[in-house]
Formats: structure tokens, sequence, C-alpha cells
């Protein structure tokens, strides 16, 4: 989990005594050493060492360096721990001026400690005031000094930080480690907030500066120099350069050109590109860096001052006409309307309340928990509001790079590295190509020196064979595949952030979905509203308008947080489409509202409902028409652990005031008055519910003796009781057009599919039904868990759903109450009839509650919940990314789609994922999707599968292309001779460039099969198919040296001492043949369908291998005296005719083989058999695959109607309920 995101787990503070709360982290005080762990338990862990400077080490390190001639440096440069330890000496954290860290992911990052001196100013509860620092700057503990700060340790306390992943630690010696400086202490409660919090002197604020740093969240753009050196320090690009060195020596200058040309340009675009990103970061940034803010000063005064001087604690003015937040910041007085798509995708704007409004004032202060009362840096506040002409006010509580945009920031400038195997693989499969290498390296070392070749000849020779072996334009041919697929991708509207990640969708086994915005339309249709009147239902309203004056339509009226913008009303698209079914009239504070007093910000009315004003004016309309406006006096916002809002109103002329509550059904209930809610609640909410309507609860109160400024003080615990429940208002969420198709596309692509939603438990079902998602026969079983409560066990119920007979109808068309039996409805409902035994095909539900009671109850259950679980509703966006962190731990490769609005944290946490944005590209996923539905999914897919196939393919490719050049030169050096330049060109310029850059243009197959392409390099099939590869290659290479050898009239004999000869038999038999080897394996390679379209649609591949077939072909039998000369090939009189045809026949054998392996054996199911018998597994290698298999054995779970209690052993005990 991440640290920040949850609840500011860091709790305490130091100083008791002062009245500012800063965040600090009360681990139990440990004895400090040379070690410390800093966050532990989260995914912001971090394993810390102490190091200081040792004058020896660093002397011996710099005489290495010069007797390395400089390599050791360049080696440190990617190795910085290494030089850490080479330099520096272990020591005690206290006393470090440099510390080695080492993230979750296992990166080394080393940073050094900085000194800042008490006496500039320095606040004291940031001082290590018992470390008496000594002369030379490293600290010494004096515990003696642990009562107070005395002026005598004023000039030697420090106050000592570093820095990592842009966040600060310092040094606390009461705690004896590095705590993190993110923001304001979490332990301060919503009251502590108001009360405590007045603002900082110009003083105290500057002094807090240089604990917090500045309110930046600056992403450097390098100079193209710094870009330009850290890419060629790349060791990729070191490889490159020192062999296009090589090669400049050994005379392969055209080849050379080329690589430095090719390598060039890749720098290039690579700088380009590096580039372009950081200036978006940065522009993104640069509003936060540059604004003005007003501050409010401990003395009461306004302060203009520039937003990267703010600190936590500090007060500020929110402008009336909006601005770019440059902090986190939690409102104390007034409301906004606030943008934050840029920070989650969602475009509808949003209310911030004042936490003054929170009706928990001792609960403590979280940013994430509190959203409503928060508003965030990058997010567009368009409109304050407050009454008798206030200020809007705020307290920062986060700054920097520790605010939700500069999370978001650093999440995209220090990414989670993939553990995806195919790369894995891939760098082992490159260490055994330089192993072999090095054997090549020796035999030719022995050969050259056999021959009495110069010591300079045999050294070129034998790097020569190591960048035959390893060839340095690997890693970006491997890219090439990525690279077209992400055009492909750009062009159906799909934007990549993170290019490496198009692979690892190749390999998506689960996919995740959010529902609303997701599997269904953005806003709620309204459906209808069901009356209640002498706790009855009545019958169903389809238009709200029609509804008669009263507290229902009030009600609907009333009960939200809408406001307008430019004419526009914006808000909850519920709240939305409740208001403008009624029809009404909202009107925002102004002349017309001063009957209602000052402190009224919004006023509804009829549209037919003349204003007050209106009837003050003209006094004989006030004769024959009483107004009716209601004002909201109050609201009492959306809380997610309530799930209610509520409002207190005034109606013009009316004596007492309303309340007026809307939210989940069984919540508002729970707070209802018994005798005002219908005996059949339930059968008509599921009635609605398990055919997917959103159902939401009205209720009323009337409130006496309320007066104006209580009302304002009031908490809302204090009113949400006993109250009169209204009816319920029925929402509908269509479909979108392209859920089902995809859903089906999915299913039958064998990609497990389930919903992680917000919404209600039954409405998820239905609409997971609906789209397919869940088969029509598929039983569909809830797990309902309990809390432990003293002496009571946890428990888990196991109950099946139920499911709709027929489709409900409104009032209108069947003339039936919802008060009547459901039988005897044509919209009711009926039970699942099951066996005894449950089918495999059944699938568990679990809500947020129970998802969080089985987590930390039922570990042992959890893993056959995540193979068995399809929908998990009411989920919170923490609970969402746990959900896909679960997934992933069973061993799913995950994916995850979402809208943006609540799924952050989940598409940040998936191994793809996806954002529905109109943006091109967002912060909150690697993939964004303008197209605002799921048929991105299977486009990723495809286009995932197809890239993932072609770095194979290249991969190998490229191997063989290494081996098959590797043994020709380990053939002719047995005869002190070579391939010559042109020779060498056409292999690796012509034939090899041409290749790699083709062999990924080929498109993506249309149809999503089940099959999934292999992740691994190192997996038996590709194994299989490379070795036997490289000994049928060979084989062919010695089978055309031997059969040379026994030629009458063909002499093969060693080329002198000291002579370059390439024009020999030898050569020419050996390049003739092998170039064919090196264009039927780029055919054999290019795999078609299922995963691509087949070879031949690639056409400029397609065309490319036909060319240079029929040129190798001519050069192979009748070769033109100017293609003889040009390629300096040996001249074969047309006596040797049969010959040539013998080595065609070579050729043409060897391409059958080669044929035969790929088809008959590595594709085709025969190896796949051949492997289970060797290794005669028993359990799946996949951890979902072997809880699937137990779970499908098991036909007595989970056990329905039965509950399950946790046990101490592995094996849970299941009792009748």
């Amino acid at each position: 989990m991440n640290l920040r995101s949850v609840c500011y787990k860091c709790v305490g503070s130091f100083g008791s005594s002062t009245e500012y709360h800063l965040l600090q982290n009360v681990n139990k005080p440990a004895k400090a050493g040379t070690r410390a762990v800093i966050n532990e338990g989260t995914d912001d862990e971090l394993e810390c060492w102490g190091h200081r400077w040792h004058a020896g080490k660093v002397a011996i390190y710099y005489l290495l360096c010069l007797l390395s001639l400089g390599s050791l440096v360049l080696i440190m440069y990617w190795k910085p721990e290494w030089k850490l330890r080479l330099t520096q000496t272990p020591c005690h954290l206290s006393r470090a001026n440099t510390v080695l860290l080492k993230d979750v992911y296992d990166r080394y990052q080393v940073s050094h400690v900085h000194r800042v001196a008490a006496h500039e100013g320095i606040p004291v509860e940031f001082l290590n005031i018992t470390e008496v620092e000594k002369e030379n700057g490293y600290g010494s503990a004096s515990d003696s000094a642990n009562d107070g700060f005395d002026d005598k340790y004023a000039s030697k306390a420090v106050f000592r930080y570093f820095m990592i992943y842009n966040y600060r630690y310092y040094w606390s010696k009461t705690k004896n480690t590095f705590l993190p400086l993110w923001g304001l202490d979490p332990s301060t409660s919503c009251a502590q907030l108001v009360e405590n919090y007045t603002g900082y002197s110009d003083e105290e604020q500057k002094n807090r500066l240089k604990v917090f740093g500045d309110n930046t969240v600056e992403v450097e753009v390098p100079s193209p120099l710094k870009i330009l050196v850290d890419e060629v320090l790349n060791p990729f690009y070191v490889f490159q350069l020192l062999s296009t060195i090589f090669w400049f020596v050994d005379e392969y200058t055209p080849y050379a050109v080329w690589i430095a040309i090719i390598s060039t340009g890749s720098l290039l675009v690579s700088l380009y590109e590096t580039r372009k990103q950081r200036k978006v970061l940065h522009d993104m940034a640069l509003s936060s860096n540059t604004a003005e803010v007003t501050v409010i000063r401990n003395t009461g005064e306004r302060e203009v001052v520039w937003a990267s001087m703010l600190v936590p604690g500090d007060v500020i003015v929110m402008p009336i006409r909006g601005c770019h937040m440059c902090c986190d910041a939690v409102l104390t007085a007034g409301n906004c309307i606030v943008n934050e798509s840029v920070l989650t995708g969602e475009s509808t704007p949003v209310t911030k309340n004042p936490i003054t409004a929170h009706h928990e004032d001792d609960e403590p202060y979280n940013p994430d928990v509190h959203r409503r009362f928060t508003v965030f840096a990058g997010s567009e506040v368009i409109q304050t509001r407050y009454y008798e002409n206030m200020d809007v006010t705020a307290i920062v509580v986060r700054t920097g790079f520790s605010t939700l945009k500069g999370e978001l920031l650093n999440s995209i400038l220090f990414p989670k590295p993939m553990d995806f195997k195919f790369y894995q693989d891939a760098f082992k499969f490159v260490l055994a190509m330089a192993v072999i290498a090095m054997f090549g390296m020796v035999y030719g070392i022995y050969a050259q020196i056999i021959d009495g070749q110069q010591v300079e000849e045999v050294i070129l020779r034998a790097i020569d064979i190591i960048t035959i072996a390893v060839p340095p334009s690997l890693p970006a041919a491997m890219t090439v595949g990525t690279i077209y697929a992400q055009s492909r991708l750009k062009k159906e509207g799909i934007f990549c952030i993170s290019p490496p990640r198009i692979n690892v969708s190749g390999k998506l086994k689960l996919f995740c979905f959010d529902k609303t915005g997701t599997l269904t339309e953005e806003g709620l249709d309204f459906w209808g509203v069901v009356p209640v009147l002498e706790s009855h239902f009545q019958n169903v309203v389809t238009a709200a308008d029609m509804l008669p004056r009263g507290l229902l339509l009030s009600a609907m009226a009333t009960c939200h947080s809408l406001t307008e913008v430019e004419g526009q009303i914006v808000g909850e698209p519920l709240d939305v489409q409740m208001f403008c079914a009624t029809k009404w009239i909202l009107e925002e504070p102004g002349q017309d509202t001063v009957d209602y007093d000052t402190l009224v910000p919004t006023v509804v009315r009829p549209p037919d409902s003349p204003t007050a004003a209106q009837l003050a004016a003209d006094s004989e309309l006030l004769l024959f028409q009483v107004p009716h406006e209601v004002g909201i006096v109050r609201q009492f916002p959306f809380s997610s652990n309530l799930q209610l809002m509520s409002v207190i109103t005034r109606t013009l002329g009316s004596s007492h005031m309303d309340l007026f509550t809307k939210g989940a059904p069984e919540r508002v209930i729970a707070l209802c008055v018994d005798k005002s809610v219908p005996d059949n609640f339930l059968d008509v909410l599921e009635q609605y519910t398990v055919r997917g309507f959103r159902v939401i609860a009205l209720a009323h109160k009337k409130l006496k003796k309320l007066p104006w400024h209580q009302a304002q003080r009031i908490k809302r615990n204090q009113l949400e009781f006993e109250l009169t429940f209204l009816g319920l208002l029925v929402m509908q969420n269509t479909l979108k057009p392209a859920t089902a198709p995809v859903i089906s596309e999915l299913k039958k692509a064998n990609i497990r599919l389930v919903m992680v939603t917000g919404d209600n438990m039954q409405t998820a079902i239905s609409v997971a039904r609906d789209c397919g998602m869940v088969a029509p026969d598929d039983y569909v079983i809830i797990a309902t868990a309990t809390g432990p409560e003293g002496d009571k066990a946890a428990s888990v119920y196991w109950e099946y759903a139920v499911t709709p007979a027929v489709e409900l109808s409104s009032e209108s068309e069947s003339g039936t109450s919802p008060g009547q039996d459901p039988e005897k409805l044509p919209n009711s409902y009926q039970y699942l009839l099951v066996e005894e035994n449950i089918a495999p095909n059944y699938h568990i539900v679990i809500g947020g509650k129970s998802w969080t009671i089985i987590r930390d109850n039922f570990p042992d259950l959890l893993p056959k919940i995540m193979i068995k679980s399809t929908i998990f509703s009411r989920m919170s966006p923490e609970q969402k990314v746990q959900v896909v962190e679960e997934l992933q731990d069973v061993g799913y490769i995950v994916g995850m789609c979402g809208d943006g609005a609540n799924d952050c944290g989940a598409l940040k946490a998936a191994h793809t994922g996806i954002a529905l944005s109109e943006t091109e590209a967002s912060v909150a996923s690697p993939f964004t999707s303008k197209i605002p539905n799921i048929t991105c999914v299977p486009n990723l897919i495809r286009e995932g599968r197809c890239a993932l196939v072609t770095s194979f393919g290249i991969f190998k490719y490229m191997a063989l292309y290494s081996f098959i050049q590797f043994t020709s030169v380990l053939i002719l050096y047995a005869y002190n001779t070579n391939f010559s330049t042109m020779m060498f060109l056409y292999i690796d310029l012509v034939i090899t460039t041409i290749v790699a850059v083709f062999m990924g243009y080929t498109k993506s197959f249309h149809k999503l099969v089940a099959k999934r392409p292999s992740g691994s390099l190192v997996g038996i099939p590709t194994l299989f198919s490379v070795i036997s590869q490289i000994f049928v290659q060979a084989a062919t290479q010695l089978g055309v040296y031997l059969f040379l050898l026994v030629q009458p009239g063909i002499i093969v004999e060693p080329v002198p001492k000291g002579e370059e000869n390439y024009v020999t038999w030898i050569t020419t038999a050996v390049f003739t043949v092998s170039n064919f080897q090196y264009i039927f394996l780029a055919a054999l390679f290019s795999k078609g369908p299922p995963f691509r379209k087949p070879f031949y649609t690639n056409y400029l591949l397609l065309l490319s291998l036909l060319l240079l077939s029929g040129y190798s072909l001519v050069m192979l039998l009748w070769p033109p005296l100017l293609i003889q000369s040009f390629m300096e090939l040996y001249p074969m009189p047309d006596s040797y005719m049969p010959f040539r045809m013998m080595l065609l026949g070579f050729v043409v054998g060897n391409c059958l083989v080669s044929l035969a392996i790929e088809v008959v054996i590595v594709d085709s199911k025969l190896l796949k058999k051949l492997i289970r018998m060797c290794k005669k597994k028993k359990r799946p290698k996949n951890r979902y695959k072997a809880i699937e298999q137990e779970l499908n054995a098991d036909s007595n779970w989970p056990p329905v109607g039965e509950v399950t209690y946790p046990t101490l052993t592995s094996e849970s005990v299941n009792r009748h309920s």
C-alpha cells in the first residue's frame, strides 16, 4: 500500500507543547545503527544504510580509476552503490554524510545528507536537540541534553535530511531514524485543523520553508548535452560505441558508418522524446510554481506571497474567480467548485465543502478519506462561494511533491518496474550468448596463434567474434514491434506513455472493469419515483414534474450539491438528473434571495412560480398567487462512509425548517422511524436493484425551533435520526452499445472478466448478466462477512443471489402497485433452482465491507475467493487497488479499465491500465483511450500479442543471425581467412537490417483467440526452436565445408601468413549458402495467425525477401563478373555448375528441415505432449491454475447456506447457519 494514500500511517508529532502539528513517523523508538527501515510495510519502504567518507578508500579508488584507464569510472556510473562501498565506510546513521537506499523493488539509490544549522532559523521540533555536532560535522550522541534546547547547543544542533524520489527525509534523534516530511501530522483531528491553525508569521513561514522545502513540483527539463551523455553512457550505447570504434579500426568502415548513423539517429530521437515528455511534465507543473497566493498571518493580516513559499499549516484565501491549485489544502470556510480532470480523468466538476461541515470532529484528518473537503494541487477551482461576503479559506496540508499532483508526477518520473518474464529472459539469453562468444574467442585466439598471426591481428579477430556473437543492434531491433504497435494504437485513439507495457498486454489473462462510465453510460437517466403514502408504496411515477407539490418533490429539488456555472447546472450526474426531472429552476444567491437571509446560498422554485422579488414588485400579483420557493440553508455533503447526504431547507413563508436526506436505501431506512417504512420495503427494493436500476431512498424530518445560526453550527448526527421515509428514486444506468459485444469477444478469448465497482451489489449483478460477464445459466453466490465482536469470531455466510424472472414495467404499463404480492406482479423475481452440488460455472460476489473483513480475518480463504469472484461491489478506491494486487499475488497478469475518476490507483497498480479519457495522455494510467468505451481493450490485447510475438520472432532471428555468422567465421578462421567487407556488409547491412525493420510491420490478427503467446524466452519450446535451428544451420555449413573438401579439382588450403585473401573456395561456398539461411529464417520466424496476420500480408517484408532471395540465387548459380568482383566471390567456371546445384540442394534441404522443425514440432501439440510426459507435473505452474483445479474438484465449496469461521488450521470450519 502507498504510505501517503493510506491515512498517513506515520502518526505522531514532536514537541507536544507547540501548537503546530507536523508530519512525523512515530515508529517505536529503536536503537539506531548503520541500518534502518523507513516506511516499513508500505510501497514507500526504504532500507537505509549510513556511510561516511574514508580518505584512504577514496585515494585507492582514484588510483584504481587511473590504472583501469577510466573503465572503473564507467562501471561505478552504472553501479553507484559499488562506488559508495569502495569510497566510504559504514557508520552510525546519526553520523552519516551519505546514505545508501534500497526500495521495495530492489533499486539502489545513493543520497547525500544535507545539514542546516540551528542558527538559520530551523524550528526547535526539527532539531536534534540531544545531538551535539562535532567540529567535522558528524554527530555524537549526548543523552544528557534531552530535556531542552539550551543556547550552548544552539550553534551545534543541526537539521539533517536527504532527498530520494523528490521526497524529503530528516533525522530524528528521538526516533533514531530518518522520517518523511510529507505534510500535516495525521493525528490532527478535523476540529484541530480549524482551532489550531490560524496562520504563521512571515518569519515562521520562512523558517518552516527551510524544513519542508519550496512548494514546487518542478520537473527538470535536462539540457540536450545531459540527455546525450546519459544516453551514451547507457551500457547498450557503450557497447555499440566500442563496437563501432572496433569496426573503424578493423577497416569495416561502411558498416561502422551505418551503425554510427543509426545510433546517432536513435540518440536524437531519444533526446527529442525525452525532452518532449519532460517539457510536458514541466509545463504541467509550471502553474504551481509561478502563481501568487494570499495568506492570512497569525495577526489576521493578509499578505500576497509566491505559491512556492507555502508550507503545511499556512492559511490561504481562495480567489473568488477561481485559480489553479498549487498545494493540497482543506477548506475551512466557504465552498468551491473544482475541476479535477487533470488528476482523475473525471470531467464533471465537483463541489468541495468546508471541513466544519464534517460530522466527526474527532476523526483524524486524511486527505484521501476527506476528499470532499480537500482541494488538491493541479485541480482547477472554477468558482468559490461564501455567505455574507466573507473569504473562502483553506489550510495547506501538503506541498511540493507530497501533494496528489506531485505524487502522480512522481509515478511517471519513477515508474514501478515491470516484473515481466520476457525482459528478464532476454537479459539471460544475451548473457548466455556472451558466454558462448567467450569460448569462440578462445578458439579464435588459438587458431590465430597457431597460424602465427601478429598480436594486433589476434586481438582484432578476438573482438570481432564478440561483436558477432552478441550483436550490438539486438536491443534496437527488439523495439521495432513495439514501435509499430504503438503507432497502430495511436491511430485507434489509444495513447501510450509506457511502450514496454504493450508487450505485457499480450500476456493478459484477466481484465478488471469499473462499471459506471466504463461498462455503462456515464450518466444516470431518471426512470421513475415510487412515493410512499401512509407507509404504503404508491404507483410508480415516471414523470417527476407530475408529482404534487409536497415533501417528496421538494426533496428531489433540494437534496443535492448542484451549482450553476456559466448558465449550466453542474454537479454529480445523479443529482443533475434528479433535479432536471423536477423541471424546477435553480437560482444562485443574488438580489432575489434577500428575503431568506444572507446565509442562503441557493434557491429552487417551480417554473410556474414567480420569485419573491417579482411579487414584491407587483402587489396585484401577490393578491392572487403565493410564491413557492425553497431556500437551501445548509448542505451536509455526501459521505462515502455514511452513504448519505442531507440538506437543511426553509420554504418561503414557513415557520420551520426541514431536513431532507437521500442515500443508499439500507442506510436511510436505518435512520427512519419504523412506522413510516412499508412492510414490503425489501421486496420492492430488490425488484428494482435486481434489474440493474440504481435506487436512492429519500427521507424528511421537520426541524422545529432551529434558529438560523444554530443551523450553521449543528452537527449532522444531531439531525439524521427519526426521519420519515418519503419514497424511492429509481435511476437507470444503461449499458454502452459496445459493452456486450466486447465482453463476448473477451470471453471467447478465455480472458477472465471481473467487475470492480462502487455501486450496489444487486445492480452490479444485473449489469454483469446484461453484458454477458455472468452467463444466464451461471450461479451467483454472495459472500457476506461479519466482523469479530467481543468473543464472537468473524464469519462468512454463503447464499445464492436472486435472478429476475421477467422485465420490470412502469406502473402506467402494468397497472399494479409495487406494494402487491411479488408473485402476482409481471415484474417479479424468483430464486435460482440449484442442484445439491455446485457446478464449476458459479460466480462469487463480495461487497466492500465483507472484503475488508475477509482480507483481515480469512487469509486462507482469500485466494479461493480471488479465483472465483467476478463482482466486487461497494468498493472504495483503495479497495480497488487491493483487489488488483491480490489478483496479481495469485499469478494473474491483470489489466484494468476505468474512467479515471475513482480508479487512478487501480489503473496504476495493474500491469496494464487503460483510462477512458478525452485527453491524449493521462497521468492516471499507462494507456489512455479517447474512445469512451471498452473497444480499446481487445484492440490493446491484439496489438500486445502481435508486438510480443514480433519481439520473440526478432529476438530468435537476431540470435540465429549471430550464431550463423559465428559458425561461418569459426570455419573460416581455420583457414586463416574471413568474409570480405562487401560480404559482411551484405549480411549485416542489407539482409539483417531490412529484415529486422520490416518483420515488425505485420499487423495484428483481427480475431482474439483463447491461446496466449508464450512469454518466456527460456521456455522449452523457444529453446528447442533456437537450439535446433542453430544445430541445423551449423550442420549445413559444416556439410558444405566437408562437401567442398571431397570435390575433385578443388583444393582448399589455408591462406598464407600475412596475406589477406578473401577470394577463396571456402569463403564463397559458405557465404552463398549462409545467405539463404538468414533469408528463410526471417520468413519462418515471421509467425502469422493466430496473433498476427499471415506472413504474405506484410508486403514490404515479402518483397524484400523475394528480392534478397533472387539476388542471392544469382550469386550462387550465375554470378556476373561485375557481382563476382564487387562481392569478391571466387570465380567458378561453368563446369562447376553441378557443384553449384549441390550447394543449392544444401540450401533447399536446410530450408525444409528448418520448416519442419517450426511447423511440425514447435508449433504443433506434439512437443507440448512430450514436455508434459517428461515433466510429469502434478500441479499447474501458475498458482491461480492450481487453486482453480482444487476448487473444481471440490463440489462442496463454497458451502452455500453455511457459515465459515476462521480457524488456526489451513482448513476453515463450516457450520450450518
